[in-house]
């Protein structure tokens, strides 16, 4: 692809949230502004490639695909935090456990949401697993997800109570949205719900930022006042490997700071919209086709 990268200027962003963590404080002083010289047209084939695979009919399998069922802005998003929670193992598996899930909450996910209690969804979900995640976890998960519903109206709103213009990423912001959610939950949801002040690349969080923050052919939106240029790249090992190959980032390991270092790459080649290729390149790697890259 013909990027060079060296290291730049380093920004900070000011912590406004209650998570202690001394590991979440090191992320918030962490680099997120890196000059990259982009050479050999990087732009130009990332954008000839979105042009052809950016569509809905390069989706399926992937589990954005229940969104589009969703007119109703309230249902959709609560369509994407559980589709995207389950985001994980093998496709097949995951499609199938996100299709149980929202089979049980029927056409306005967020009106049973608001009639259902934590009991009622732990018995409707007893039984229920996917790979690691028990029904239980995923009772307590949409239980969380019901009380800040009720307290805020919206996931939006919840995430907008953390969410500043000025800061870099939406770092901050979905600390705050997870810990709202964690905290009205009555018990644990476990990985169904990372907390990015534990150091989690929280791939599938970020996930379910992009396709309600942005809106295009694949991406279906509904957020409205959060800019796409402070998305953080959903890190899974495609983007990962992309991320080294490009010398977007040093590091091997999955976490926060990798995210981070990977998206001001992307920032470099789309500084308004970093995460505008993702849809693309995880679907060139899944379909082994990461050559096209260098046509």
């Amino acid at each position: 692809m013909g990027i060079a990268f060296h290291n730049g200027q380093r920004s900070q962003i000011p912590c406004r949230w209650g998570f202690k963590a001394p590991f979440f404080d090191s992320l918030l002083r962490w680099p997120l502004q890196t000059d990259i010289y982009i050479v050999n047209g990087t732009k130009k084939k990332l954008e000839r490639l979105y042009s052809i695979y950016n569509h809905r009919q390069y989706v399926h399998p992937d589990p954005i695909a229940f969104l589009y069922d969703y007119d109703n802005p309230d249902d959709r998003e609560v369509v994407a935090f559980v589709a995207s929670a389950l985001a994980y193992g093998r496709v097949t598996q995951i499609m199938n456990s996100v299709n149980q899930v929202l089979r049980e909450m029927g056409p306005a996910p967020k009106r049973y949401l608001a009639r259902t209690s934590w009991d009622t969804l732990r018995t409707t979900f007893h039984g229920f697993r996917h790979r690691f995640a028990t029904g239980d976890q995923v009772a307590a998960m949409l239980t969380g997800v019901a009380r800040v519903l009720a307290r805020y109206g919206t996931l939006q709103t919840v995430f907008r109570d953390g969410y500043r213009e000025g800061d870099d990423t939406v770092l901050p912001a979905l600390a705050h949205f997870v810990g709202s959610v964690l905290e009205a939950a009555p018990a644990a949801p476990g990985h169904l719900l990372p907390h990015p002040g534990r150091g989690s690349a929280c791939k599938r969080l970020n996930l379910f930022l992009r396709w309600m923050v942005r809106a295009d052919a694949v991406d279906p939106g509904g957020w409205e006042g959060i800019s796409p240029a402070q998305l953080i790249v959903p890190l899974d090992t495609h983007m990962l490997r992309l991320g080294l190959q490009w010398g977007f980032t040093r590091r091997k390991q999955g976490s926060m700071q990798t995210a981070l270092e990977i998206t001001a790459g992307f920032r470099a080649v789309n500084p308004r919209d970093p995460v505008r290729y993702d849809f693309i390149l995880t679907r060139l790697g899944i379909w082994g086709k990461i050559a096209l890259l260098e046509e």
